[in-house]
């Protein structure tokens, strides 16, 4: 009898929608860091790497690559946080934008990927692209666009979750309840 393995990517997209989530609350001003920072090394961070190093195993690259690469993007982030805080390293809103700019182009790589997936994928990395790009503009010159920028990613987090719950529906139920639509490109 075949042993059926679990999708990793339930935990991951768990993970990335919950921590985008909360920065996004963070960025509205209606939670503090603490949270953001707990979330973001253990759930954004190390949750995402397993469930990358998993989706290796299963051979998804598409997977593999999104997750060990936003896991180290949250790692990454707390590092900058956790410097700044001891005063090891201060890093400028500049410094920020550009790191920022890192993720939105390796994100357009992977909005390019995602079609070729299916549209809910498309909608999650075409939100997260968007929210990169206005990040950066806020990052680099009116901080207006922060505020707009949360307002996206909640959106992006919210999508992420809509693939995990319809792979775990879906996988219960036998058959698509939740439907992800066909990939734009095939």
């Amino acid at each position: 009898m075949d042993k059926k393995n679990g999708n990793p990517a339930v935990v991951g997209l768990a993970g990335f929608g919950l921590t985008t989530l909360l920065l996004q609350l963070h960025n509205l001003g209606l939670c503090s860091i603490g949270p953001v920072f707990a979330m973001g090394i253990i759930f954004g961070g190390l949750a995402q790497f397993i469930a990358g190093f998993q989706e290796q195993k299963m051979g998804n690259n598409f997977g593999y690559s999104a997750f060990v690469s936003y896991g180290a993007f949250w790692i990454g982030l707390c590092i900058i946080w956790i410097t700044g805080h001891f005063k090891i390293y201060e890093s400028t809103t500049t410094d920020v934008g550009y790191y920022l700019l890192a993720w939105a182009l390796y994100t357009g790589l992977m909005f390019m990927g995602s079609l070729r997936i299916h549209k809910a994928m498309v909608v999650t990395f075409g939100l997260l692209l968007s929210g990169f790009v206005l990040l950066v503009l806020g990052h680099f010159g009116d901080a207006t666009f922060n505020t707009v920028a949360a307002y996206v990613l909640i959106g992006c987090a919210f999508s992420a979750w809509y693939m995990m719950i319809g792979i775990i529906i879906n996988d219960l139920a036998g058959k698509v309840v939740i439907p992800m639509g066909a990939p734009f490109i095939k």
